[in-house]
């Protein structure tokens, strides 16, 4: 499978952006902000099963505020959506770059930097929730490294053998601006005892925001280098290494000035990778279908671009995800004309008006068969009485005959995602994530999400009684 093309005030508190103005004028031996952000084990690589979803949940601080963090959730780590503004503030000193892990416990539980970066910050935080809404604060934890600077970006990771680990990246008073990632793991499973620190060996000091990702028996680490301004890739067969690095420079072809990587593995198993392009102000995200080696074109996140800063991701799968049966003839009707249904025509699929005073044929040609995903069981495919398959090509839906390949099982399959409207669902391409199945001027398209409320209402389509 191949990576999908790329989709055709009064200041505040000041953020990593505005550091790496303020510092500009340094050499690029005394600058390495940053972070070390988290790392996350091997996720499983699937459509949620019928009536279950996928939930991927940010917990950011705003770039107008580290004051406190809020909470956003997606369905499918594209579009995301504000749950709980200021969910949660610290009783002292600031909140920023947080990770959030759920824990064998159930809770889920926060880590993050504790100061801002003018200050000298040698504790990282942590917060406990049942919810993911509200946050009780637990202590400020004081790294144990000799002249300790800075500890900055906390970041959670459960490697193989459950063991629970924190990356952070530290500076000494001897050069406050050169970082180098640690670990830290767990003594206990309260998560309030740690062991002695360790440096990440291969990656070396000068990288900052070193995220990794566990696959198989590799680990795989993203790491922004401080002198290049480039997020950077080595892989180790440990998790402390040694690292040897794999993609240095504008390797994926991300561009510079880009910082705060975290990854996730999307429900058709590639990989996503997000970063603050904090040279622009946006957020960006770009996918890998071949275990890292070439990434799609990076993409601004919509909705929260320019407003949020520096978060990871937790993926989990939930009870009341969306249902559609299977081996059953429906109708397909606009949530927001309801109208308009879906309709063959020349092969094409577009939303004309169909009712009661509708010719036979026309309400044959609005009539399709639910069947299993033909490249996810999860997922759903729609069957047309010539047997022939709802696919996207170009980026428009239409009807073809099943040519027995891979690529074609996997632009006839769509994932479930909750729709804008009760009753209704949206359609996620299988292999296009981050693309919708919706009607423009009528007719049926596979585009991109913008995060709007009118893109969610265009995509969404309820399953109604078959026409014929």
């Amino acid at each position: 499978m191949t990576p999908p093309p790329p989709s055709t005030g009064q200041p505040g508190p000041a953020t990593r952006r505005t550091v790496l103005r303020a510092l500009a004028a340094l050499p690029a031996s005394a600058l390495a902000l940053g972070a070390a952000p988290g790392l996350l084990t091997t996720a499983t690589a699937a459509a949620p099963a019928r009536g279950y979803a996928t939930r991927y949940t940010v917990v950011p601080f705003l770039d107008s505020s580290d004051a406190g963090v809020s909470v956003y959730q997606s369905d499918d780590a594209t579009d995301f959506r504000l749950i709980k503004a200021a969910a949660y503030t610290p009783p002292a000193n600031r909140v920023r770059d947080a990770s959030v892990l759920k824990h064998t416990d159930g809770r889920y539980y926060l880590t993050y930097t504790t100061h801002t970066w003018q200050d000298t910050s040698t504790t990282i935080g942590f917060a406990r929730s049942t919810d993911l809404v509200n946050w009780t604060f637990l202590y400020d934890y004081t790294v144990p490294i000799m002249n300790l600077s800075r500890a900055w970006a906390p970041e959670w990771f459960v490697d193989g053998d459950g063991s629970v680990n924190v990356l952070v990246s530290c500076s000494t008073t001897a050069d406050e601006w050169t970082f180098t990632p640690y670990r830290l793991k767990a003594a206990d499973s309260a998560l309030t005892s740690w062991s002695a620190p360790v440096a990440l060996s291969g990656i070396g000091a000068n990288h900052i925001d070193t995220f990794v990702v566990r696959a198989g028996s590799t680990y795989h680490a993203f790491t922004k280098n401080e002198t290049t301004k480039y997020i950077e890739y080595a892989t180790a067969a440990a998790l402390t290494g040694p690292y040897t690095f794999r993609g240095t420079g504008d390797w994926a072809g991300w561009g510079g000035t880009r910082e705060g990587p975290a990854l996730v593995q999307l429900d058709n198993g590639a990989w996503r990778i997000f970063f603050d392009g904090y040279g622009d102000g946006s957020y960006y995200y770009s996918d890998s279908y071949d275990t890292f080696a070439t990434w799609s074109a990076p993409a601004k996140l919509p909705a929260v671009s320019g407003t949020v800063r520096h978060f990871t991701v937790l993926k989990e799968t939930v009870t009341g995800g969306p249902t559609l049966p299977t081996g059953v003839t429906r109708s397909f009707r606009s949530a927001n004309y309801t109208t308009r249904y879906w309709q063959e025509q020349s092969a094409l699929v577009n939303l004309p008006v169909v009712g009661s005073a509708s010719t036979t044929a026309e309400k044959q040609a609005a009539t399709f068969t639910i069947v299993a995903g033909l490249a996810d069981s999860g997922g759903c495919s729609f069957r047309n009485a010539a047997g022939n398959y709802l696919r996207h090509y170009d980026f428009r839906a239409r009807f073809d005959a099943h040519d027995g390949t891979s690529t074609f099982a996997a632009d006839a399959t769509f994932v479930l995602r909750a729709g804008a409207s009760s009753g209704s669902v949206r359609l996620e391409s299988y292999n296009y994530p981050g693309r919708y199945l919706r009607h423009y001027d009528y007719q049926l398209r596979v585009d991109a999400a913008d995060g709007t409320d009118l893109f969610r209402q265009d995509s969404s389509f309820a399953a109604v009684t078959a026409w014929a």
